[in-house]
Formats: structure tokens, C-alpha cells, sequence
């Protein structure tokens, strides 16, 4: 039923259907109309820019925090949890949590007040110029434990007896992790790129909740868009259009990943 429901919905992509009634079939004419409004392609850019900067991120501070507890021993399981339960909460309620956070009124702007920072405080979610990197934090913040699981399951194929050779012939700790530990976690990287990759693309619930996809249209993507146009406006054709759109740029995204990560290495 899955398949049926893609295949319907890659089908209606092409036609102007209202979601209601006939329909008839336009061709491309949807794709035309997307590349044609400014508004979509601010969309798309906005929903690259989530994707590729939350995995650059996600994966740089997963991998840091994974070798960081990694080391420890006495609290490791405590921080373990700590670190990991943002993701086990409802994207909604993550949300809403860093609305208030972010709120004119609430805690970022009281904080700046109280170190004499008054000049910094602004309405972080209402700004178009820091709407989006308030998005990129939540997102950040939510999907970092999860990076963070998957770097550690792969630190843990890494032999200690090869990290202790290393130190023992001298290689300091910034070599025995490039040298030794990096290239262990290649498999790692690879899934959590790929996770990141699918997840960044499609994100819908955080924008929702945090700005609705404003203000002036700032932090739209193509996953709220489709939303707005097939259930809002009753343009399910367009919507479906985007919908096709997103799949597709998810599936070749991640294609490219996983082919950059089974490539040999020299």
C-alpha cells in the first residue's frame, strides 16, 4: 500500500488536481510553476541549508561527544542518557520548549540583559535574519544524541590494543584519532550521514511549531510548502509536485553519500 499511495501521489504531480473532483493532466507545468516563484526556490534553499548545515554539525559534535564519553568511565552511562534523551522527545514538545526559550521575553533575552548585553536582544523567531539559525539550534540540539549513539557503537569495533600501539610509537592523541580511530568509524559516518541526510531534508514538525515557516516566508522548505499547498490551499497537484520533488532530491542525496562512502581508499 505504501508503494501505491508514492506511486499515486508521483502521479497527481503532474495534473492540477484540487484534492476534490476531476482533474486534468498538465505535464510539467507544476515543475514550471515551482522554479518560477521566488518563494519556492527560497523554500528550497532554505531546506538545503537545514539539511547540509544540521550534518555538518550533528556530525562533528556527535563524533566529539562519542569520544569524549567514550573515555570516561565514572559517569559515562548518566551522560550517555542525558546526552541521548533529546531525541527520544516529541519533536513538538522540543519545540515548543525552545519557542520560549527564543521568546522576546524568556530566558536567552533575560540572560543577555543580565550581563549588559540589552543591545543583543531581539525577537530571535520573529527576525528573518536569525529565524532560520533559531530552526538550525532546535534541530542541532535534538538530533545530536543520536549521531552521537551511532559514533559510539562504531568506537567500540575500534581495538584498544591498536590505539596503545600507536601512543606507545609515538603518535600523539590528535594523530592516534585521524589515524587510528577515523577511519574505523568510516561505516558510522556513512549511516549517520545518510540518517542526517533524510532527516534534514524532510523537516517539518520543528518549523511548524517554532514559526509556521515565517516570518515573510524565511524559514519555508519544500516539506512545509507541500503542506501548505495541498492542505491549506487545496492545490494538491503542486503539492504533490514538491512532495516528488523532495523525494527525489532525498534519494539522490543519499545515493551520492553512499557512494562516496564505499568508494576505496587510496
Amino acid at each position: 500500500m505504501h508503494y501505491v499511495a508514492t506511486a499515486a501521489g508521483g502521479f497527481f504531480a503532474f495534473t492540477d488536481w484540487t484534492g476534490i473532483g476531476s482533474f486534468e493532466f498538465v505535464g510539467f507545468d507544476n515543475f514550471v510553476a515551482i522554479f518560477r516563484d521566488p518563494s519556492k526556490i527560497g523554500a528550497l534553499l532554505n531546506t538545503l541549508f537545514l539539511a547540509f548545515a544540521s550534518i555538518i554539525l550533528v556530525n562533528i559534535i556527535g563524533m566529539a561527544l562519542a569520544v569524549g564519553v567514550n573515555r570516561l568511565v565514572k559517569t559515562r552511562h548518566v551522560l550517555r542518557v542525558l546526552l541521548f534523551m533529546p531525541v527520544v522527545l516529541s519533536p513538538l514538545a522540543v519545540s515548543y520548549i525552545w519557542k520560549f526559550i527564543f521568546d522576546f521575553n524568556g530566558p536567552l533575552n533575560e540572560a543577555l540583559r543580565a550581563v549588559g548585553l540589552d543591545a543583543w536582544t531581539k525577537s530571535w523567531l520573529g527576525d528573518p535574519s536569525t529565524a532560520i539559525w533559531a530552526i538550525l539550534i532546535v534541530l542541532v540540539w535534538q538530533h545530536t544524541g543520536f549521531s552521537m549513539v551511532i559514533y559510539m557503537a562504531g568506537l567500540a569495533s575500534v581495538p584498544p590494543e591498536v590505539e596503545e600501539a600507536a601512543a606507545i610509537d609515538g603518535a600523539g592523541l590528535w594523530k592516534r584519532f585521524w589515524h587510528v580511530v577515523l577511519p574505523a568509524l568510516r561505516p558510522a559516518i556513512a549511516i549517520a550521514t545518510t540518517l542526517g541526510i533524510v532527516n534534514g531534508l524532510r523537516t517539518f514538525d520543528q518549523i511548524m511549531a517554532l514559526t509556521g515557516g515565517g516570518p515573510a516566508g524565511a524559514t519555508e522548505t519544500l516539506a512545509t510548502q507541500v503542506y501548505k499547498q495541498a492542505f491549506a490551499l487545496s492545490n494538491f497537484g503542486l503539492g504533490a509536485a514538491l512532495a516528488l520533488m523532495l523525494a527525489l532530491m532525498i534519494l539522490v542525496f543519499a545515493v551520492i553519500q553512499q557512494r562516496v562512502a564505499a568508494a576505496p581508499e587510496d
